[in-house]
């Protein structure tokens, strides 16, 4: 059966054993070649607040809207993007379509005669 390491997480033990030979005196590229785990995981493990916790990929912020603040944003600047709402409020562009979506916004825009 052949696993593909890429997708695997290093388990605590591996952790701690690769931090305890540095914290020993051990280099870091020597400590990669030995243990078969890549420089930069190393680096990211000792400048993590607790490199034993997994941590899962993605947004950590807020995940809601004020729907009230979205509508007065749009009132007041009715020609920004998606990306330039999203970072206004610190979401991620899907959440402000979504929440466009939900007040009843459309992508279509209105011909002005």
């Amino acid at each position: 059966m052949c696993y593909d390491i890429s997708i695997m997480r290093y388990s605590p033990d591996l952790r701690k054993r690769v931090l305890d030979f540095i914290q020993a005196g051990g280099s870091k590229t020597e400590a990669a070649q030995r243990f078969n785990v890549g420089r930069t995981t190393i680096y990211k493990w000792l400048n993590a607040p607790d490199p034993f916790a997994y941590q899962r990929p993605g947004p950590r912020g807020p995940r809601s809207i004020d729907y009230d603040a979205l509508r007065q944003h749009i009132a007041d600047f009715p020609d920004q993007t998606l990306k330039e709402r999203a970072v206004h409020f610190g979401v991620s562009t899907f959440c402000i379509g979504y929440s466009l979506k939900r007040l009843g916004y459309t992508r279509k825009k209105n011909a002005r005669l």
